[in-house]
């Protein structure tokens, strides 16, 4: 009985330091603090636990301090050419205050000698990346979030393999927790021939890891400084339609030919440094020298994470649904936005905008399939069209406005995303590249069913009460 009694009381405890440390230490937004004070509260002896993996954020700072310090001085020493440059485009000046907004606010440099090659079938663009790596002649820079070792990674590490025993730079970066299991034993003969594989922010104990949140959900490919790839496929069998549990596996990915190439590998090797502890001097070096040439589309790649307090491409989203005339539409995986983002959307349908959301039909996670339907009810009053996607899973991250402008990326519309995760995306301002992703979005909507406001008020007693919990919890999802 005694011990139950100290045990209780070291319970109680616990349960009031870690409330002291959300309210006046760690100064959480008030919506992650009441959720996790609902879930010390509701679940006394579990949920100090759950804070512990999940929660804790008293060592940001600390963790990524030269991260944060490397980070602010580049953006400090941005060329003036990119102010120049920002004004330019075929858009006119539709988004300039969106351009404008992303180089003061997180240092994304505007490039406009940029061609832009969209991807919608991983077994397209990963046969587009295997033959630019056999092509490779000076270096490659990988970086995903999942690199699994099944057909598509060991193709993948084979091909990484024969330009490692050539001579050439080959440098794999992967999450400790997406691709944590990927062992060195599988990269045996990559390693051996002299290719580099580092972990980002990897577990304390060997294949243990609780670091949950600071997940590096970046997903970048860099060849010789020509080429680059960013968007949200991820390297594993799924993402090329071999897994039949999952079907047609639909996501948005780009290839990019020009100067946004250079600030798709500064990003990279901000990361990779990070990580493998690695020095470089001179990012120039991997940069193309006397570029040709390539194109007339303008882009910014603006990046984020738990490493700046500014949530930057939450902010561009925010900034491009406010900025919009006509049409928003909008294709996610995760639908759990937070006040500002919902907020946006809300009155950018109540002003006319014709706003569009596509989220799977059948998600990969139960709990957000919850999470997002206690949020469509104020969309769909607001008279935004939900569709629910059917011809497999979609993964895509995207957003494209006013047949102008389009993001794609890795950040989904998602709290994780903007607070937690470190997340990449490359803003396209180019009419061509933007009506393509209306006409794909259209296309998509063929494949989904549109959740009415009618069917979606006949939903059953026990979801509507999945949803309010969930609802309660989101901020930390």
């Amino acid at each position: 009985m005694d011990i139950i009694l100290v045990l209780s009381v070291v319970v109680l405890v616990l349960n009031i330091f870690f409330s002291l440390s959300l309210i006046f230490i760690e100064r959480k937004d008030p919506t992650t603090t009441w959720a996790w004070l609902l879930i010390l509260l509701v679940l006394p002896g579990l949920g100090f636990m759950i804070y512990v993996v999940l929660g804790q954020n008293l060592s940001r700072q600390k963790i990524f301090k030269e991260k944060i310090k490397v980070d602010q001085d580049k953006r400090k020493n941005i060329n003036d050419k990119y102010e120049s440059n920002i004004h330019y485009h075929d858009g006119g000046e539709r988004f300039l205050d969106l351009r404008r907004m992303n180089l003061n606010h997180s240092g994304a440099k505007y490039t406009t000698n940029n061609n832009v090659k969209v991807y919608i079938d991983g077994e397209d663009k990963f046969k587009q990346l295997i033959e630019d790596i056999r092509n490779a002649k000076r270096y490659i820079h990988m970086q995903y979030y999942i690199f699994k070792n099944d057909i598509l990674g060991k193709a993948i590490i084979k091909e990484l393999t024969k330009k490692a025993a050539c001579g050439l730079e080959v440098r794999l970066l992967v999450d400790s927790m997406g691709s944590r299991n990927l062992t060195k034993k599988a990269l045996e003969k990559y390693l051996n021939c002299g290719g580099k594989f580092s972990i980002f922010f990897p577990g304390i104990l060997p294949h243990i890891n609780t670091r949950i949140n600071y997940r590096n959900h970046r997903k970048i490919v860099v060849i010789d400084g020509e080429y680059g790839y960013v968007g949200g496929f991820n390297v594993g069998k799924e993402y090329i339609n071999k897994d039949p549990k999952v079907g047609f596996w639909r996501d948005t990915h780009v290839k990019i030919e020009g100067e946004a190439v250079d600030d798709l590998n500064e990003r990279f090797l901000l990361d990779w440094c990070y990580a493998a502890q690695e020095e470089i001097d001179d990012y120039d070096k991997y940069s193309l020298k006397d570029r040709k040439t390539v194109g007339d589309v303008g882009i910014q790649i603006v990046t984020s994470g738990p490493d700046h307090k500014e949530e930057y491409i939450r902010n561009a989203y925010i900034k491009l649904i406010n900025n919009a005339k006509q049409n928003v539409y909008l294709e996610t995986p995760y639908l759990v936005p937070d006040s500002p983002i919902l907020e946006s959307l809300k009155i950018s349908a109540l002003s006319g905008v014709d706003v569009r959301i596509i989220i799977p039909g059948k998600p990969d996670h139960f709990f957000m399939q919850w999470a997002a339907s206690s949020y469509i009810g104020e969309l769909l009053e607001a008279g935004i069209k939900i569709y629910r996607y059917q011809n497999g899973f979609i993964h895509a991250k995207t957003i494209v406005a006013d047949s102008a402008v389009i993001s794609i990326g890795t950040a989904n519309m998602d709290i994780r995303s903007f607070k937690l995760n470190f997340e990449v995306n490359a803003f396209i301002y180019d009419d061509r590249i933007a009506k393509e992703g209306e006409m794909q979005f259209m296309k998509d909507i063929k494949d989904s069913e549109q959740l009415t406001k009618e069917v979606y008020d006949n939903r059953s007693f026990s979801i509507r009460i999945k949803e309010s919990l969930i609802r309660l919890v989101s901020p930390i999802l």
